[in-house]
């Protein structure tokens, strides 16, 4: 499993930017990939998640109505819409494949799901 994140970067608060989550080596329909961040001193948390499969979701309530996941199938990618983004989303961003369930459902981080390396978001006030 090789997940590799892009996209990341240096922007105002209020602007917008978009990750990007490439997935290869496994049956990407059979697994839910998820976006999660750590900022500085902060246990790693969960921001977003959706299956393959069906594209259900779940967000983390302090990025919903600003983050919207969502996966290109054919393209084995999963995205993540930021907009209106604030202060306190800079973290390093990482994603996350699952086979189990887990990661849908709970939206927290586990050490056996399969991760990426991890892109740096950074907004300035």
């Amino acid at each position: 499993v090789q997940l590799v994140e892009s996209g990341g970067g240096s922007v105002q608060a209020g602007e917008s930017a978009r990750l990007s989550c490439a997935a290869s080596g496994f049956g990407f329909d059979e697994y839910a990939v998820g976006w999660f961040r750590q900022a500085p001193r902060k246990t790693r948390e969960g921001v977003a998640a959706i299956r393959s499969s069906d594209g259900s979701t779940n967000y983390a309530d302090s990025v919903k109505g600003r983050f919207t996941i969502s996966r290109d199938n054919a393209k084995n990618t999963v995205y993540l819409q930021m907009n209106d983004l604030k202060p306190e989303d800079t973290a390093v961003y990482y994603c996350a494949a699952d086979r189990s369930g887990l990661l849908l459902l709970r939206l927290r981080p586990e050490p056996f799901f399969d991760w990426g390396q991890g892109t740096q978001v950074t907004v300035s006030s």
